[in-house]
This record gives C-alpha cells, structure tokens and sequence, in this order.
C-alpha cells in the first residue's frame, strides 16, 4: 500500500507540475531541491507513474555511491508498501535486485556508464535522472556528457534531469541545451553553529596525513556534544583511518553506540545507519553522509573541516587521495544534516576566521583526478581527445596527455588515441584498464585464481597491517577474518567470473556482471587505482579473444614472483630496479621501501602503491611485490628500447649503445664509430656546459677576441658578438669544417679558435680590412716603442707604458675615438700611475710620481716639464752619449 501521508509530506511535490512541463516542453531539466525534500525517492516514483499519475515509464536513477543507491531504492519500495525489486530496484557493484516488474531502478554511476557504452540508446528506459550532481564526479560528468551525445543523436525522446541539492545550475541548463531550471522549496530546521576551534595549532594535512592532534582534539568535541545536546551525533572525517582512530578514541561512552560508515563497511552496518536505533548512536562518516542519505535521529553535526580529493603528480606517475580542506559548500551540506528533522546545532573544528578562506567549492574530479579510465571510455565512444562531449570543465590537456600514455602503454589506443581491439575489450571488463589487463594478461599465465586474487586486493588497498609486500597481503587476505578479508573473497568471486568468461573466445561478457563490475570501491586506493569503466555496444566491436604473450611466461617464479607478475601487468611504468639505496621506476620516479620489509634487497619490484612522504623528492612504496627481470621485461615491454646514445660526460665524448626500459637501464656496451652528427651534437654540449676553453686559444686568439668585442660595443654592425652565447649560435660558421672532423675531447684542444673567429670578421662588407685601423693590436708612442693594447675589457681599453716614453704627448691616445687608459709604468714596470686624460696627468699628478720614483730610479730622467721634454726609452748615460 501506498505511503501517501509520507509522499505528500515530501516538498517536493510541490515541484511536480513544473518539472513535468519542462519535460514535456524541452525533453530535459534541472532540478534544484534542498536535502531532505524527496528530489531522490519521490521524483523517480512521479516520473514512472507509480503514483497513479501520469503514464507509466521507465526510470533508471543514477547516484554517485552504492550505499546511496541501496538506500534510495529500498526507501522508495518502503514508500510504495514493496519489497525491492518488484516495482523499485538497484544495481550496484557485485548485487543487482530488480524484477520484471521494476520501472524505477537506481544504479551507481559507473553501472550507467557501463549500459550507455553497451546500448546507447538505452532500450526501454524513457527517463534517467542524475542525481547530486554537484559533487562533480568524474563518472557523472562522463555518464551526463553520453547521454547528451545519444539524446542528440539517437534519442531524442530520452528525457534527462539533472538534479541536486546545490549545484551550479545555469551551467548545467546549458549542457543540456537550454534546459529550465525548475526549484523546488526546502523545509529545513535552523542549525546554530558553533566554533570549536583547536586550543593549539595543529599542522595542516599533507597527502594522506592528517595531524593526529586534530582527530583527539575531533573525539574531545563530539564528547563534548554528547554532553550539550540530544540526538544523535554524525561526524565528518576525511577517511577510513581517520575514522578508526576517533573512533577508538570514545570508548567508554555507556549507552552510546558508535558506528562507522564508509564505503568500505560492510552492506548490514550501512543499512543499519539509515534506520532508526533504540539507543543514542555517535555515526562517524566519510564525505557519504553528506548528500543522498537522511541518518535519523541526528541532531548534532561535528565537523573536522577536511575532506578527501584525487590528485595526480604526473611528473612521477603516481595518483592518489590526498586531504585537504573541505569546500564552504561542504560545509553547508554537512550542517544541513543536523536540521533535516528537527533544530539542530553543528560544531566545526575551526576558527570562524577560517570560514571565509575556504575554497567555495570542491575540485571537479576532472580537473584533478587520474584521467585514464576517462581517456578509454572516450576514445571507446568515438572521441579521443572528448572535444566533442559536453563537459561542464575540459579535461586538462596534460592530464590526458599522461592518460593516454598508460592506455598507448597497455595497447588500449593506437599513436592517435582511438580505441584497439585490445582497449575495447578491456573497457568491456568494467575494471580499471590497468587492472582490466593484468586480469586478462595474466589469467592464463598464473591462473584465473590467482589472478582474480591480486587484482581484487589492487582494487581495494587492504589494511596497514597486511604490510607492504603484495603476496603476503595476498595470503594474509585469505586466512583473515576480518570485514575485509570477507570483501576481498567476494570480489575474488565476481572477478573470477569476469576473468573465465572475458577469456573465452565464444563471445561478450554478460551485461549482468559488466554492470555490477562498474561499480568502483570507494576508498582511497579504488580511486587510484581502479574507478568506474564503461563498456560500448556489442555491436560496435569484435568478441574478446586470449592475449597471447609475447614471450614465455614466469611460470617457475614461485607464488611471490606470480603475484608480482600481476602487478606488473597493472602498473608497468612503475616496475623498478634497485639503483644504490632505492629503486629507479621505468618512469623515471625514484622510490624507497621501507624498513624491515621484505622488498628490500629485491633486485627487481613492482610498485602497486606509492605516496611522496613530506619533504621527499622521491616516492615511498606502501604496495609492492618482487620480480624478476624477465617479468620486468614482459610487463613494461612497450617501453623497452635500444638506441646509441652520444652525449658529452666526465669531460669527454661518451659513445654507447644502451638497452633500456624506460629510464632503466639494462645493458651497456661501448659504441665504435658512432654517427658523426650525435657526435657533434656531444661536442657541442661539452662546448656548452665547459665552455669554449676546449678550443686552442692562442695568445693571437684571446687578443682578436677581445679586439672583436670591443668594436662590437663601440661601434655595433658589422662588427660580431664575442660573447659565448652568441658563437655558440654561430658555431656552423665559424669551428666549421674542424668541428665536422674532431672525434673527442682532444681533437677541440687542437682546434686554432683564432682562425676560426678570423671568418666571422665582416668580410662581406669591407670593414674586415679596417680591424687594424680601429682596433689596432699595438699602437706607437712618442719613444718610437709599438705597445700592445690590452682590450681585456672591451668598455675601456689599456695602454701599459713606461712614463718616460710618453713625454712631450699632450692627449691621450685614442682607438675608435675612445681614449685608452693608460697605465703610466715605472722603469721597472710596476705601476706607477693610472690616467685617461694625460695633459692633467703632466700638470697635476706627475709631480707626486717624480719625488716617489726619482730617487729609487736615478739613472732615468725625471724632467720637470714632461709636456715638453723628450721621450724616451733609456737611461740618462745612454742619452749622454
């Protein structure tokens, strides 16, 4: 029997008459309706006709989480007096509860993501309703952007809403062509805030680190709310850790229960959350409570602030949550828990001054998320690059640069990024495409058993304490008896199936167990590692068949060794080789095992999980499993490469030919007669890096040199630039042809530099012949000596002279028009005075050097009018003769 009492108390009833119009008029809408106002379980019901109004549909409702997709449908069967699965039903990963009967049915994302590939048209279904939208995950976005393409092109009688509680909907209304926005009103209790901050500053998140401070100082406040207020506490926590720790934390609470929910915990502790409870209970949940899900009896709210976001370090190929500050619009949804029933109070554990900073909004998954299952469903539906999808924010460029690198890696895309026969067939699993080609590559290797084993414990991070090393948690999973021991068996079994059945040559994977494989576990290292993954129409592509492997496969590496060919498989660019205190990943990423695991000392590992502790440059392997070479080489085969590498090294040429994988080196062998061309390039960048002194500099060389850069900044064109830079530039011109002969580090030392600048002089304009004349090497002085010029510094040319032969010289000589400086010298030709304009010198500065030098050189003359005396270059006896 029909609730009718519950269905018209919800208000968004009220909305009804509106949404209906827009679908009617415009085939699409979006709906915005507040929590708890029935947008999620009396919409769908509206929209089938099970209400008795309106004509009878079919409605596929899509939510972002399985615990919100259980609950939604089983509350909607409640509504109508059903059992789920007659007129309402789900579909989830690994469970699927729907009849013959059902006209509503709630799906996870990633399941509509898995039909939409599979049927594009959607056969049957007249309606799909995507709900929460402004969480803006990855899938939704994706499964949103498909149903566009197919309404544009194949449907256009598939009605679409978009509905959430608070989103961005101008923008939604124009991906959906224009679509009207249709609001319905909230009844929503007041919620008084309370600030509860800190005493003592706690450090801010790093990665997964939270400061374990701030969770005492989270279990103090939910005590102390406890004590405050009535009803039930709900807490918001970034993750599973956190989560365990708190909770930990408030034992000896008496009559109170506390509850754990995240998408880890088990089916019955979840249902248990959502019904009502005879005692007092403490709910301790990830970012899962904060839409969807109506927790009775809460009243309270105590929020950590911090939430939980994709991130992706492309410089080192690793991927992972990591926590930061939860959004204001967060923080909104999370208060709003507390007043959906009754006035209620939420406590945040942060300073009110902090609120204004807070990002206003969470990061659309797109934009900082691992791309690579989005690049496969792209390039399986026919647009690579998802130019062609309406997208409320592109994919960021690099982010799908590095996708398809992983997907061209595994063979999934071709040099073009379309879907290979082998990508469609791995879209098809529903699995990550790492881990949908460690199933398929290695089933036949090491066993469907086996292989379902490890890509189960890779679909979901176990616990701490399972430890670092892959086949031990691999065989502390099987003997354990915890929740996650019994998820693991579980998801062992699913994919067991899927693995027998995807490598049989008879034809497609079953739809049920594709769909109920779409469905990504929400934990830290599911968002990581695996996601949702779509599959396309049967009819679009060829059945799957075995992957044969190129080479013979490890079947005597032992059960350590068959765990980490798996891995390998997954994650090929992160197979590694020990290289001094860590290990060097084919990607060129450093990383370190830790202590007293069994990974060290492996000469070869597969690192399935890694992080970047903080303020390390190098990753930290928290999942991993030793390998040997030969794997080393199966796995990551698409990176191997031979070239010949001539490169300029400890200060000479070094010629070799290198076997490498990725940035791992293999093999190493002297190369002969290496081509010429890498061999001046080797040259060039030891010229580069040690300069031009390589080359002969002869005393004529530098003196030309400097000659050349002091014209260039005196007088500019044509003169050239002497500066490194620049004859590095003009290298071909002026080393050419010796260069094209030296071989190594001693053939540029033999290299005449002076010859060579020698054609970089203007000879094509004439001035070349006028060197001489404005940069003369040595000029005349009144004694008759020719003196060199010092153009050391091109700004200010030397003259280096004995006093005695300037005399009788009234100005300073002159290069170019630019008065030398002359450095007046005493008979021994030490230093004695230094001027540019002489005639002031004679008149004011001689005096002072004449008393000094006289007495210590009485051989030389020392006039007292120098203006006017002769000058010479000897001692007073041989003037006298």
């Amino acid at each position: 029997m029909i609730r009718y009492d519950a269905l018209d108390a919800l208000p968004v009833r009220g909305a009804l008459p509106g949404l209906n119009d827009a679908l009617e008029g415009h085939g699409t809408a979006v709906l915005v309706a507040p929590p708890g106002t029935g947008k999620t379980t009396l919409v769908p019901l509206a929209l089938a006709g099970l209400l008795g109004e309106g004509s009878a549909r079919r409605v596929v409702v899509a939510e972002p989480r399985r615990i919100a997709a259980r609950a939604a449908a089983r509350r909607m069967a409640w509504l109508l007096g059903e059992k789920v699965g007659d007129s309402v039903g789900f579909t989830v990963r690994g469970e699927r509860v729907v009849g013959r009967r059902t006209r509503v049915e709630v799906v996870t994302t990633g399941v509509l993501l898995q039909r939409v590939q599979r049927d594009p048209e959607l056969a049957g279904v007249d309606v799909v309703v995507l709900d929460e939208c402004h969480e803006r995950h990855l899938d939704a976005d994706t499964a949103a952007a498909f149903l566009w393409d197919v309404r544009e092109t194949l449907r256009p009688e598939l009605r679409l809403v978009a509905a959430s509680a608070t989103t961005d909907a101008d923008g939604w209304a124009r991906l959906l062509g224009g679509a009207p926005v249709v609001e319905a009103a909230g009844v929503s209790y007041p919620v008084e805030v309370v600030w509860a901050a800190p005493v003592r500053p706690v450090r801010p998140p790093h990665g997964m680190r939270v400061d374990p401070a701030l969770l005492t100082h989270v279990a103090s406040v939910v005590r102390r709310a406890l004590a405050e207020r009535e009803g039930d506490v709900l807490c918001f926590l970034p993750g599973v850790g956190e989560i365990a720790r708190v909770a930990g934390q408030l034992g000896g609470l008496g009559a109170v229960d506390v509850l754990q929910v995240h998408g880890r915990a088990p089916a019955a502790v979840q249902d248990a959350v959502l019904a009502p409870a005879p005692r007092r209970r403490v709910v301790l949940a990830t970012s899962v409570a904060e839409s969807s899900l109506t927790v009775p009896g809460v009243r309270v709210v105590v929020d950590s602030g911090l939430a939980r976001e994709p991130r992706v370090d492309h410089a080192r190929g690793l991927s992972a949550l990591t926590t930061v500050r939860a959004s204001q619009a967060a923080g909104r949804q999370r208060a709003g828990r507390a007043g959906r029933e009754a006035p209620g109070a939420v406590y945040r554990c942060w300073a009110e001054a902090e609120d204004g900073r807070l990002p206003r909004f969470p990061s659309p998954e797109i934009k900082v998320a691992d791309l690579t299952a989005f690049a496969l469903q792209s390039a399986c539906w026919g647009d690579p690059d998802a130019s062609g999808l309406a997208l409320l924010d592109p994919p960021p460029g690099g982010a799908m640069t590095a996708a398809r690198g992983v997907l061209t890696a595994i063979g999934a895309v071709d040099s073009a990024g379309r879907a290979t026969e082998r990508g469609l067939r791995l879209a098809r699993l529903g699995l990550h495409p790492r881990l949908g080609r460690a199933l398929l590559d290695s089933a036949e290797v090491v066993g469907v058993e086996r292989a379902s084993e490890v890509v189960a414990l890779l679909s979901e991070e176990p616990p701490r304490e399972y430890g670092d090393d892959l086949a031990a948690a691999v065989r502390s999973a099987r003997r354990g008896g915890d929740a996650y021991g019994g998820r693991w068996r579980a998801e062992v079994r699913r994919l067991r199936a899927l693995a027998s059945e995807a490598t049989k040559a008879t034809g497609a994977t079953k739809p049920m167990e594709a769909e109920e494989a779409a469905d990504a576990p929400e934990t830290r290292h599911a968002r990581e590692a695996t996601g949702a993954q779509g599959t396309t129409s049967a009819s679009r592509f060829a059945p799957p068949h075995r992957v044969r492997l190129p080479v013979d496969p490890p079947m005597n590496a032992g059960e350590d060794g068959l765990v980490g060919f798996v891995a390998a498989l997954a994650f090929p660019e992160r197979v590694a080789k020990a290289d001094g205190a860590s290990y060097l990943m084919v990607s060129g990423t450093r990383a370190e095992a830790g202590e007293g695991t069994a990974l060290r000392g492996a000469p070869w590992i597969a690192v399935a999980v890694a992080d970047r502790p903080v303020g390390k440059g190098h990753a930290r392997v928290r999942l991993g499993a030793a390998v040997d070479e030969g794997v080393a080489r199966l796995a990551a085969g698409s990176l191997a490469d031979v070239r010949d590498e001539v490169h300029w090294a400890d200060g000479d040429v070094v010629a070799r030919r290198v076997e490498r994988l990725g940035a791992v080196e293999l093999t190493v062998r002297p190369l002969r007669n290496a081509d010429a061309g890498l061999v001046r390039k080797a040259l060039l960048e030891g010229l580069r890096l040690e300069g031009l002194g390589l080359l002969r500099w002869s005393a004529e060389a530098v003196a030309l040199r400097q000659r050349l850069a002091f014209l260039r900044l005196r007088l500019g064109e044509p003169w050239p630039d002497m500066s490194d830079e620049a004859l590095h530039a003009r290298v071909d011109e002026w080393l050419e042809p010796e260069l094209g002969r030296a071989r190594r580090r001693a053939d540029l030392a033999r290299i005449d530099a002076g010859a060579g600048l020698a054609r970089l002089l203007p000879w094509s304009s004439g001035d070349a012949a006028r060197l001489d004349e404005l940069a003369p090497e040595r000029i005349a002085v009144p004694s008759g000596s020719r003196i060199r010029v010092d153009y050391g510094d091109p700004a200010q040319p030397v003259l280096a002279v004995k006093v005695q032969e300037m005399f009788g010289l009234q100005e300073s000589p002159r290069v170019s028009g630019m008065p030398l400086l002359v450095h007046l010298l005493s008979p021994a030709g030490r230093p004695a005075a230094v001027t540019a304009d002489l005639a002031s010198f004679w008149k004011d500065g001689y005096k002072g050097v004449r008393a000094e030098l006289r007495g210590r050189y009485p051989k030389h003359p020392w006039p007292e009018d120098p203006a006017a005396a002769e000058p010479t270059r000897h001692t007073n006896a041989r003037l006298r003769r």
